[in-house]
């Protein structure tokens, strides 16, 4: 497996950002990576946008006697990372998220650097749908892991 920064300067030359891909574009392998650092204004915005205000997000005390031993951001916004990747880098603009699987590995940290990354494993001709393996990690640790299935517009 390539790593993220192996992965970031194979496609280097790939990406096409303002336009995105085109099905016919599309090889499995292809991989994109989006990383941003999550800080607390991101996690109480999340909460205001999801409307999850479980305490364990925003109460240090409450979240101090959890598990977690502290606060912990959404599962679900590093996991929006997968959708931006999708959206402006590989496959693009214009992509089609069908669906998604999730799984929460470990928790992710206002200041963690979280690096979400896709991979292409299909592509179905017939159904012209492509499917990818997604992950997030926070340094070496794998966060967030499953696949997702897109549609991509073709070419004119």
């Amino acid at each position: 497996m390539a790593t993220l920064a192996e992965a970031e300067s194979a496609n280097e030359s790939y990406l096409e950002e303002l336009d995105g891909y085109r099905f016919e574009d599309i090889k499995v392998g292809m991989t994109a990576v989006y990383s941003r650092t999550i800080t607390e204004s991101d996690i109480v915005l999340f909460c205001g946008i999801s409307g999850d205000t479980n305490p364990v997000h925003l109460d240090e005390t409450y979240a101090g006697k959890t598990l977690f031993r502290g606060t912990i951001a959404h599962g679900m916004l590093p996991a929006s990372f997968i959708s931006t990747v999708l959206g402006t880098k590989l496959p693009g603009p214009g992509t089609i998220y069908v669906s998604q699987n999730c799984r929460f590995r470990a928790p992710v940290r206002a200041g963690d650097t979280v690096h979400a990354r896709v991979t292409v494993t299909a592509i179905d001709e017939k159904r012209r749908r492509v499917t990818l393996k997604t992950d997030c990690f926070v340094g070496k640790t794998c966060v967030i892991d499953g696949d997702a299935e897109v549609m991509i517009p073709v070419r004119d």
